[in-house]
């Protein structure tokens, strides 16, 4: 099992004394337009429609399909990359690191496990590591191909603790309107998930690391 604290992707969120009542108690029309932004920015929940017409211009069938937005391209592109080329280009790795912490802390802002609205930019609370592989001595240039078929249970158990940590939020938004803290064992939970999300993330889809990530929220 790998060792949690050295792991490719790590997550640490600072713990407040205090949150805000207001902003929490409103926090769902707060992040609107934060969360337009990363939508718009990652590609996430954007829907193509695709219609098809005949010969005199009438419809003939139309779909709609929901992107994987950015990253997702962002995945299958980097995995190829290192299958052909065994090159993981630096840029490449900074945009989705960047990204990933942009998204981290509009999901934490959305978990009520910081108050400060979520920057562009600047770090705030929410530390994310993510590191940068040697492609030629790390990474075997034929798992890309495998991963996200060796990663399938850790999705299965991630669906089960993300649905313990939305009744976290939910009963820790009741306890910071009351009390004004966020009981430190629902904090811990939800950033651990976050946590073990982020590991599989790096694992499977950025491509970072051919280590098996530890069952562990911590």
């Amino acid at each position: 099992m790998a060792d949690e604290t050295a792991y490719a992707a790590r997550l640490e969120v600072d713990y407040p004394e205090k949150f805000d009542k207001v902003t929490t108690a409103f926090r769902l029309l707060w992040i609107i337009p934060i969360a337009i932004i990363f939508g718009l920015v990652s590609g996430v929940g954007q829907v193509t429609n695709t219609v098809v017409l005949n010969q005199a211009g009438e419809v003939v069938d139309k779909t709609r399909e929901a992107t994987n937005g950015v990253l997702g391209g962002l995945a299958v592109a980097t995995g190829l990359m290192i299958v052909f080329k065994q090159r993981y280009p630096r840029w490449w790795f900074d945009f989705a690191r960047e990204l990933t912490r942009f998204g981290y802390r509009v999901g934490a802002y959305f978990c009520l496990l910081t108050d400060q609205y979520p920057s562009t930019v600047e770090e705030q609370a929410i530390h994310l590591e993510l590191d940068y592989p040697d492609v030629p001595t790390n990474l075997n240039r034929w798992m890309p191909l495998f991963k996200w078929l060796l990663a399938i249970p850790h999705y299965i158990v991630l669906c089960f603790l993300a649905v313990g940590a939305l009744v976290a939020v939910i009963l820790a938004w009741f306890s910071i309107l009351f009390t004004g803290q966020y009981p430190k064992n629902y904090f811990d939970y939800v950033v651990g998930v976050g946590r073990w999300g982020l590991r599989v993330n790096a694992y499977a889809f950025l491509m970072l690391t051919d280590t098996y990530p530890p069952f562990s929220l911590h």
